[in-house]
Parts: structure tokens; C-alpha cells; sequence
């Protein structure tokens, strides 16, 4: 299975922009002829908790369901749309949707561990189950930054059935990333599965988000890597 991870700049507070980008580089990324594409955390606004303005999340995921959702039918490719600051019943939420060839939406995850050091847990509602789903047949299960210190959740989504991919979803910042890298490892290995991570780059506020998104093979071995800046980054995951 080819995939195609998106490393994206994102910019707090600003829908449009982050929408239009993501689009243009899900374009780039189709020339590749990738069979899943991933965007990184929050991709519509950014991640700076107490910083985020409502008017400019989501509802119900209706524009990343709208115009991402298309872009897969159009491309007939896979896309994990990253997640988006979501309003829900209300309530705000860090949701991430993934979407088949055909576009129909086949899952929907709400982080369960929200990131208290940013504040994170004090203006976003936390979800409550785990997601499991199938691209091309290959089991399949996703988490969002933080969760990924978490590794129950995954153990719980992958318990009754092997699991081919972890897809994690991140803006994790700069002063960290050796511990992003050291983690999706971990994870991998563990549990015996191929896991990619999409990780933003640019800044939010005071933060700089650090990049180096990366796709680990069950073993440990990295199959490719990011830098710090805008790009798209594409392995092949030899799925036995």
C-alpha cells in the first residue's frame, strides 16, 4: 500500500487558507498515485487551544465532509483528512474523518486524551471510544497527538484482530519532535503494525510545530522521513 503523508504549515484561525492549502497539496499529492493520503492535526485552524475562535471550527464536520470527502471520490484515493476543531451538539471536539474511494465518510474518532499542558482539556470535549476501519481491506485504526502517550487505546482498537496501519495525527511542536519519532516507533514495534504520523509544521502563536512526519515499518526501520518544512513524504508499506 502506497501512502502519501501531507506535511502542512497550518495557520491559527484562518479556515480558508489552511482548506484551500490542504486541497492544492492533496492535488500534488495524487501525482504520486498513492492509495491513502493523511493530513496532520487540526488542519482547519490550527492548534493553540485557548486561542481558537468557535466561528471558524467546523460544525459537524460539514466542510472537511464536503470538500474533502469530494477530492477522494474525484481522485479515487483514500484520504485520513486529518482532524478538525469541531463543533458537535454545541460542544468542541478535535475530530478526525476518513473517507474511502468513493467519498463516503467510513469513520469518524474523537481524541480521547486531550493535551492539558496547552489547555487543551478546558475547551475541547474529549471523545470516548476508539475507531477501527478498513482502506483497500487492511485492518486500520488512527489516534490524535497526545493519544499517542496512550498506548492502551491502541491495544483496546487492535485487541480482537491484527492491524495493518496506525495513522497518527499530529501537531506536535519543535522543543519535542525526537520524542514524536521515538514514539511512532515504539508504537510500531510493539505492536507489530506500519505506523504513519502527518505532524505539522510552521507556528501557532509562540509555537513552533516541528515537522519530520514519518512512516515506521513493523520493525522499527523508517521508511521515510520529513524535515521541518512544507512537503509530502510517500512510502510503500509492504503489507504481508
Amino acid at each position: 500500500m502506497k501512502i502519501s503523508v501531507i506535511q502542512m504549515d497550518v495557520k491559527l484561525n484562518a479556515p480558508d487558507i489552511n482548506f484551500n492549502k490542504a486541497k492544492k497539496l492533496i492535488k500534488e499529492a495524487v501525482s504520486e498515485d498513492p492509495d491513502v493520503i493523511v493530513l496532520p492535526e487540526t488542519f482547519n485552524v490550527g492548534f493553540f487551544p485557548k486561542d481558537i475562535k468557535r466561528e471558524f471550527c467546523d460544525i459537524d464536520g460539514k466542510r472537511v465532509k464536503e470538500e474533502i470527502g469530494k477530492l477522494a471520490k474525484e481522485y479515487n484515493v483514500n484520504i485520513v483528512a486529518g482532524s478538525v476543531a469541531n463543533i458537535k451538539n454545541g460542544n468542541l471536539y478535535n475530530t478526525a474523518y476518513v473517507f474511502s474511494r468513493s467519498g463516503e465518510q467510513i469513520a469518524e474518532y474523537d481524541k480521547i486524551n486531550l493535551f492539558s499542558a496547552m489547555d487543551e482539556d478546558k475547551y475541547f470535549n474529549k471523545g470516548d471510544k476508539t475507531v477501527r476501519f478498513y482502506l483497500d481491506g487492511h485492518p486500520c485504526t488512527l489516534i490524535i497527538c497526545y493519544d499517542i502517550r496512550f498506548p492502551e487505546i491502541i491495544r483496546k482498537a487492535t485487541a480482537n484482530e491484527p492491524t495493518d496501519l496506525l495513522f497518527i495525527l499530529s501537531e506536535w511542536p519543535k522543543v519535542r519532535i525526537n520524542e514524536l519519532t521515538a514514539l511512532v516507533t515504539e508504537r510500531a514495534t510493539e505492536n507489530r503494525m506500519f505506523a504513519v504520523c502527518s505532524n505539522s509544521c510552521g507556528k501557532a502563536n509562540d509555537v513552533k510545530y516541528g515537522g519530520n512526519s514519518v512512516i515506521v515499518d513493523p520493525l522499527g526501520n523508517i521508511l521515510i522521513k520529513a524535515e521541518e518544512t512544507e512537503s509530502i513524504i510517500t512510502a510503500n508499506c509492504d503489507i504481508q
